[in-house]
């Protein structure tokens, strides 16, 4: 694996361009007739030529962590985003042979806008960060990034069996002592009465979202969910002008158990809930999907990738919505001092507490 740096021009240089028309405010993309941005709320000038010339990308794929990203033709050399590796190589779309995406969300989230969120966001508790992160190239490494999801619908077709309990109350007779003397009282006493039950159920599920990114796991992708999947628009190769895109390296089968198995927790507590009675146990659902249909959606997200000490740190800001997740670096030096000066304030506490006594 050698780190790619400098490309000749190849044939996909010369390849036919690619019309377009995008938002001048955030980016996003827009319909020939849109007049407002649907995703900043921009005015949008009438008249505009939609066909605007927009280069073909070149696609590189990083031999570091797998992530394959499409990238302006004028970037000779490419850092990853996922991973900050420059292990990276030049590839051939047509030559994977993967599905096009169906829909596309675009940005609603400047890249101004996500480098102020990243700055509040390392700021906090800026004291336990490390003196010798250097703010000024971090920064420089934000990039937004379309990046692939699965979405998937099915119909969940469930059997299931439980024993469903029926609370009853009964009035009991009990003795007691108070003030030395034994009284008679009576009590209402809760019972539930057993009885076995079985049944059918089934529900269509749809909008969970799967990452289609060996770059970015399901467990951060989760972090900056959820995604407004009404803004949706029908994908067309314009929308990424201008944009990093990761193609997808989570093959559609592998999204579909994970979505399955989200699907399937998502029908047990459904049957839980129209169960009869007041309580039950021992539930068993046993599920199959039919059904089964999926989209390949490209999402906007903001990301940062950089290393402290050989250790990957990772920023993120969810492009439609704003939302922030990430780690960053902590001073373990600092913290130890934070931790001595709090133990030597109890401990002076407790003296002075100690001498006023």
């Amino acid at each position: 694996m050698n780190p790619v740096t400098n490309f000749e021009p190849t044939v996909a240089d010369a390849a036919p361009v690619v019309r377009a028309r995008a938002c001048a405010q955030c980016g996003g993309p827009l319909e020939p007739l849109d007049r407002f941005c649907p995703h900043c709320g921009a005015g949008q000038p009438v008249g505009v030529d939609a066909q605007e010339a927009v280069p073909e990308q070149r696609h590189f794929r990083c031999s570091n962590c797998g992530a394959e990203v499409a990238v302006d033709p004028g970037q000779r050399s490419y850092v990853c985003a996922f991973c900050d590796s420059t292990y990276v190589v030049e590839f051939s779309p047509e030559a994977t042979g993967r599905q096009a995406p169906e829909f596309v969300i675009g940005f609603a989230v400047t890249r101004e806008a996500a480098m102020e969120k990243f700055r509040g966001w390392i700021a906090e508790n800026s004291w336990f960060r490390p003196g010798d992160l250097r703010m000024a190239q971090v920064a420089e490494k934000l990039r937004g990034v379309y990046l692939p999801f699965w979405s998937f619908s099915m119909l969940a077709r469930s059997t299931w069996s439980a024993s469903i309990g029926q609370y009853w109350y009964r009035t009991e007779t009990y003795t007691t002592t108070e003030n030395g003397k034994k009284v008679t009282k009576t009590r209402t006493v809760r019972e539930t009465e057993w009885w076995d039950l079985s049944g059918k159920h089934h529900r269509y599920y749809g909008g969970y979202l799967v990452s289609g990114s060996r770059g970015l796991g399901q467990h951060e992708a989760e972090r900056i969910k959820p995604f407004h999947l009404a803004a949706l628009k029908r994908y067309r190769p314009h929308f990424l002008a201008g944009w990093l895109s990761e193609e997808y390296s989570v093959a559609r089968d592998d999204a579909l158990r994970t979505c399955q198995q989200v699907f399937y927790q998502w029908e047990q507590g459904d049957v839980a809930s129209h169960l009869p009675g007041d309580t039950y146990r021992g539930l068993h659902v046993n599920t199959w999907f039919d059904d089964v249909g999926s989209d390949l959606v490209l999402l906007p997200i903001y990301l940062l990738s950089y290393r402290y000490r050989d250790r990957l740190y990772r920023f993120l800001v969810n492009g439609q919505t704003g939302k922030v997740a990430g780690d960053k670096p902590l001073s373990w030096r600092r913290i130890a001092v934070a931790v001595a000066i709090g133990v030597g304030l109890v401990g002076l506490a407790a003296l002075l507490f100690a001498l006023s006594g």
